[in-house]
Order: C-alpha cells, then sequence, then structure tokens
C-alpha cells in the first residue's frame, strides 16, 4: 500500500482550513487551488499549514476522518501551532507531527514512536 499523508490547508481569501489525506499533496494542493475539488471550490487560493507522512493511505484517511468528525478550529489550530497530532486511538494516545519545512523541499518527521 502507497504511503499516505495528512494535510490542513487554509483559504487565503477568508481563513477556512480544510482537511485532507493524499498520496501526493503537491498535486492535491494543485486540484484545490484550480477548483477541481467540490468542497474547496470558489473558497481558494489555498495554503499548506500542516503535513503529516503515515505508513500507508489507509491510515492517513483513518487520521483524516477522526479529525473531520471532531469539527474544531480550535484543535485544528492548536495542531498548526505545536506542528503535531495527539489522538486517542484504540485507548493508546498517539502523536503525530507535521514536517519540518526546510530549503529546498520538505523533510518528513513524526513525533509518533512507531513512525
Amino acid at each position: 500500500m502507497p504511503q499516505g499523508f495528512v494535510y490542513i490547508l487554509q483559504s487565503k481569501k477568508n481563513l477556512i482550513y480544510y482537511i485532507g489525506s493524499s498520496t501526493d499533496v503537491d498535486s492535491r494542493l494543485t486540484y484545490h487551488n484550480k477548483g477541481w475539488v467540490i468542497a474547496t471550490k470558489n473558497k481558494g487560493p489555498w495554503e499548506i499549514k500542516f503535513i503529516h507522512n503515515c505508513p500507508t493511505i489507509k491510515e492517513a484517511r483513518q487520521i483524516e476522518h477522526k479529525l473531520k468528525k471532531m469539527k474544531s478550529r480550535k484543535i485544528i489550530e492548536q495542531i498548526i501551532l505545536e506542528q503535531c497530532i495527539k489522538l486517542k486511538c484504540r485507548g493508546v494516545a498517539q502523536l503525530a507531527s507535521a514536517p519540518r519545512l526546510g530549503r529546498g523541499g520538505r523533510r518528513f518527521e513524526s513525533c509518533h514512536p512507531d513512525h
């Protein structure tokens, strides 16, 4: 199964957030900015605020679903500020960090000990 990513975008137009998952965040961002995604159409341009890499796209989609289910701007802003997702999954606290953006590209790390 391919590696997956959970990402948080923010609209430059009205500052709303969008949570998504993909195997290719850069091409997915292009889709959002071109208006090819119904949920984000006419709300862009969008910028990436957070990216977390997962071992599989299935795990990325599970995290995406959990975050969307929370429907909390406060939690989203905390994730962006701390660059780390703190979720409780099956009774175990899980942590997932964003990439550290550096010159020349993205580098993905995790504060989850298994990633």
